[in-house]
């Protein structure tokens, strides 16, 4: 190529990169994460796509965990090249908000803090930023229905996606350990980091911004329970209204329980986030209930649930960190009481 034709060469890449950003951001989450589970596919192995692709139907899709296991399904980070990492960081861009991604990326860099806290103590579970694992079911295509499972300790998102809209985004869970970085690590998340801040500290200005009276419905038991309900099961846990109703609240209080329900419906695209909060609204908020258990204040356990007819949001900081401070240690997840993966409740 001769020096006058490069600046025209230079120009024309530039404008192909831009124009194909601009196209991308102006597709729904669906067809962006169909291209992008494309796009990670086709970087792999035979032996590695028999591993991170599986038949639809599998029961697998539905099996689903936050705990350090040894083993899981799908395909794991560590397991992969530099370009197949590169895309599978594509896709998991294309599922979440630029929040949201945010979060999951630290949560996986927490497991480094794990593994340097965990050495002073000597063995327990394996502690890896690059123990995440990518797992697509069904082939991806803009016709059809395939299901997506980005999985490992203290993060699992999960996906149903067909005619190349996402029908299903739950249950998608995220945690922090610890909830708030003490300790000053070289190239880790630095002091001061706090992974799910809005989560907890909104949860608080609430509970304390109500009067006597609100707080003896909202309080439904003085100590938090140990952990989320029905962890791992494919149905989500079934509950009855409990708690101070939404319509118990005055204004600035509808306001906050607002936006602590948006903090977890941001954490996905805004399309996807906008389908969540539309199915709250078309529901109605009046059927919308919220309720605390344990302490109201930072370093003894404390719980809370949100509940409506299209989602549940539960919170839970009752663990200490692995550096031994009290609840400091939070498992945080959004359910859909019609039914997660796709699966209506109806029809099991």
């Amino acid at each position: 190529m001769n020096r006058r034709a490069y600046p025209v060469f230079a120009a024309l890449m530039v404008l192909m990169v831009t124009a194909g950003a601009v196209y991308l951001r102006s597709l729904s989450t669906g067809a962006n994460m169909t291209q992008a589970a494309k796009a990670y596919l086709a970087t792999l192995t035979e032996e590695q796509r028999a591993i991170s692709l599986m038949e639809y139907d599998t029961p697998q899709r539905v099996g689903w965990h936050f705990i350090p296991k040894d083993q899981r399904k799908g395909l794991q980070i560590r397991d992969m090249n530099q370009a197949q990492r590169k895309a599978a960081f594509e896709l998991l861009k294309t599922t979440l908000s630029q929040v949201g991604y945010d979060k999951a990326r630290t949560i996986m860099e927490l497991e480094s803090i794990l593994h340097e806290l965990q050495k002073t103590r000597g063995g327990g579970a394996i502690r890896d930023p690059q123990r995440y694992y990518y797992t697509v079911f069904g082939e991806p295509d803009e016709a059809g229905r395939w299901g997506l499972s980005i999985e490992g300790h203290h993060l699992s998102l999960n996906f149903v996606v067909q005619e190349n809209q996402v029908i299903a985004s739950s249950p998608t869970f995220l945690a922090a350990n610890p909830s708030v970085v003490k300790d000053e690590f070289p190239g880790m998340p630095p002091r001061g980091t706090r992974v799910l801040d809005q989560e907890e500290l909104i949860g608080f200005e609430l509970i304390r911004a109500l009067s006597p009276e609100q707080r003896s419905e909202a309080i439904v038991a003085d100590r938090a329970p140990r952990d989320i309900r029905a962890a791992g099961e494919a149905e989500p846990p079934k509950y009855e209204a409990t708690g101070l109703a939404y319509s118990r609240m005055d204004e600035a209080q509808q306001t906050m329980l607002q936006r602590l329900i948006q903090v977890y419906a941001g954490n996905l695209p805004e399309d996807v986030c906008a389908q969540r909060l539309a199915a709250i609204e078309q529901a109605g908020y009046d059927r919308v209930y919220f309720a605390w258990a344990g302490a109201d204040r930072p370093g003894i356990g404390h719980y809370y649930l949100i509940q409506g007819p299209t989602f549940q949001i539960e919170f839970v900081n009752v663990q200490p960190d692995s550096a031994g401070n009290p609840a400091s240690h939070i498992h945080s997840v959004w359910r859909d009481p019609r039914g997660d993966f796709a699966i209506p409740i109806a029809a099991q």
